[in-house]
């Protein structure tokens, strides 16, 4: 990584994993479950998440890091699962009292 040379290949192929860098899904890591061609218009990918939530996107804003549930890069805290409104809001309760 550090000399800037292509160390591996990963394929764009269903069952990958997926960071999601566009959309209202910004930042969202899952599964590819398929790939939806629509000829003339946008290609649609179906994710499934680590939480077992299921969405969609554009082919455009899906980006492979790895294969088989196995990232190549670090994920973030959390690793790019969105929770609810209500759990982000019980986290604070939590937090706040805790302090």
């Amino acid at each position: 990584m550090l000399t800037g040379e292509i160390e591996s290949v990963i394929k764009f192929e269903n069952f990958s994993t997926v960071y999601i860098t566009g959309g209202n899904n910004i930042g969202r890591v899952g599964t590819m479950l398929s790939v939806e061609h629509h000829p003339g218009s946008y290609e649609i990918v179906h994710v499934k998440d680590g939480k077992g939530n299921t969405f969609s996107t554009r082919l455009s804003n899906a980006f492979v890091i790895g294969t088989d549930k196995k990232p190549v890069l670090t994920l973030p805290k959390g690793n790019g699962q969105r929770i609810s409104l209500n759990e982000e809001r019980d986290n604070r309760i939590k937090h706040n009292n805790r302090v």
